[in-house]
């Protein structure tokens, strides 16, 4: 990815360089405290341009010869709603973009309708523009020719966020960079195309975050086999390169509490096998493993943050693929649990990944619950676009917990329901289950009770995150194809209600 620029906070009586970052409220108004001569040519201009101060506008001047700084951006903070943590992301990437290429930006944290702007959402405001400065690169080489000037950078060099205590918008920070180092990560992970990035070299991935703390595990070929996982072993089978399944522990919590858990689907890459997809858009199948990706990246946020919590992680890696080998439908494969699935779609291959690798967590753990995330079904994009993500739960309080703290991430979900008439849908014919519902009708639905047979009774919820983990409308801090969702979703749940003091 990109370099990404160097964040600092600064006293607010610092001396602006490059660009100054101001944030107007309604009518344009600046804080009390901004510098009068300034305060009076930008408000001066926002009337001229009818610059109203709302919420993400912006008006960017050149400075005039007596202010010293090359420009003034002036960037509207009015709503009226109060401002949550979102808003100050959308805000700083809003500041990103439009100073981009600048050497020095100083973006001057004076609250325009008075009181102070908090450490958090000063935090909040640089993760902003962090996560929008950031961009998959890695495999581009245009380089400038002999003769040309070196394009100007594409982010940011440096900037200076002006607060009122410096110190403690750096311990805010410390803790959101985190959570940002973890979105960026999931990021990368789905961005990667599937030729570099296949089960192995995830796991590989993962074992090298040992260095922030976390302990991991990688199960192979053979482990799975001795366990009985011949579910998660049937959707490999068609590949030869074979699956793993990685382990990450987080005890950051009291010594012998029960862990909270987290389950990804990690298809490195989806052809169907013998039900093969269509052609078109096929080679977006390299995001097929967004769930394991959101796992990945948030059990980085939580060590990265040092939490006060105990945390499993667990991803399935596979690559669904086509050879003589590859299971065939209506084959008849036995999960952990004992459950006999028939196999009707080898496409509806995430769920049979997840049986396994829940039936494992559950067992070995003995988790507080467990939450999966998996891009599942296209039917829960036909349902609910991108901007929400599907949530089934079998437990009331997990899901208005993670109801909430989507909204206060912006990392929505919203909750479809489990019922016994949908469970009759998926009884198989030759086997206990089948694992397709009956045609189009609830294709969402009808995976999630297949995953319900498989977490005992431990609370449990399923996000389906087939429309945000890839492909998703691009905002105001992130313009990048895969978006990283779930960590900062989850890392507000743990946030809000599992850490200890």
């Amino acid at each position: 990815m990109a370099n990404l620029p160097t964040i600092e906070f600064v006293s607010r009586d610092a001396t602006p360089k490059g660009v100054m970052v101001l944030l107007a409220g309604k009518a344009g108004v600046l804080a009390d405290g901004i510098d009068a001569q300034v305060k009076a040519l930008v408000e001066k201009a926002a009337k001229v341009a009818k610059f109203k101060g709302k919420s993400l506008a912006t008006l960017d001047l050149l400075a005039p010869g007596e202010v010293a700084v090359d420009r003034l951006l002036v960037v509207g903070t009015h709503s009226d709603k109060a401002l949550v943590e979102e808003d100050w992301l959308k805000i700083g990437g809003v500041i990103a973009a439009k100073t981009k290429g600048a050497e020095s930006v100083t973006v001057l944290c004076e609250q325009p309708a008075g009181g102070v702007i908090s450490a958090e959402d000063a935090a909040a405001l640089a993760v902003g523009v962090t996560l929008r400065s950031y961009d998959f690169d890695l495999y581009k080489t245009k380089k400038p020719e002999k003769d040309e000037e070196p394009e100007e950078p594409d982010v940011v060099t440096r900037i200076a966020i002006a607060v009122d205590d410096p110190d403690a918008a750096r311990a805010a920070y410390k803790d959101a960079e985190a959570v940002a180092a973890g979105t960026m990560l999931a990021r990368d992970l789905v961005n990667e195309p599937a030729n570099t990035l296949g089960p192995v070299e995830f796991a590989d991935r993962i074992a090298a975050l040992a260095e922030h703390g976390l302990k991991v595990e990688i199960l192979a070929e053979e482990d799975m086999r001795d366990l009985k996982m011949d579910a998660l072993l049937g959707v490999a089978q068609g590949s030869p390169r074979p699956p793993r399944l990685a382990i990450m522990r987080w005890d950051g919590g009291a010594e012998g509490e029960a862990p909270i858990a987290f389950v990804g689907k990690g298809v490195v890459f989806d052809t169907g096998g013998i039900s093969i997809k269509p052609s078109a858009s096929m080679e977006d199948m390299k995001g097929d493993m967004g769930g394991a990706a959101a796992v990945t990246g948030l059990m980085r946020a939580l060590a990265g943050r040092k939490a006060k919590v105990n945390a499993i992680g667990i991803v399935g890696l596979v690559e669904n693929a086509v050879d003589g080998n590859a299971q065939r439908p209506g084959d008849i494969v036995k999960a952990m649990s004992g459950t006999t699935i028939e196999g009707l779609n080898t496409d509806a291959e995430g769920r049979l990944v997840l049986a396994d690798a829940l039936w494992y967590c559950q067992d070995r753990f003995k988790p507080k619950f467990m939450i999966d995330l998996a891009t599942l079904t296209g039917a829960i994009i036909v349902a609910l676009g991108n901007h929400h993500a599907g949530l089934f739960s079998n437990n009331d309080e997990l899901a208005e917990r993670l109801a909430a703290a989507g909204r206060t991430s912006g990392e929505k979900v919203w909750r479809l329901p489990l019922a016994p008439e949908y469970d009759k849908m998926i009884e198989g014919k030759f086997a206990d289950i089948k694992n397709i519902g009956g045609g189009r009708a609830a294709g969402s639905v009808t995976a999630a009770q297949f995953l319900q047979r498989f977490v005992n009774d431990v609370p449990w919820a399923h996000l389906d995150i087939a429309g945000t983990a890839m492909g998703s409308p691009s905002n105001e801090y992130n313009q990048s194809w895969a978006s990283g969702y779930g960590v900062r979703l989850l890392n507000q749940l743990v946030a809000d209600h599992y850490q200890s003091q």
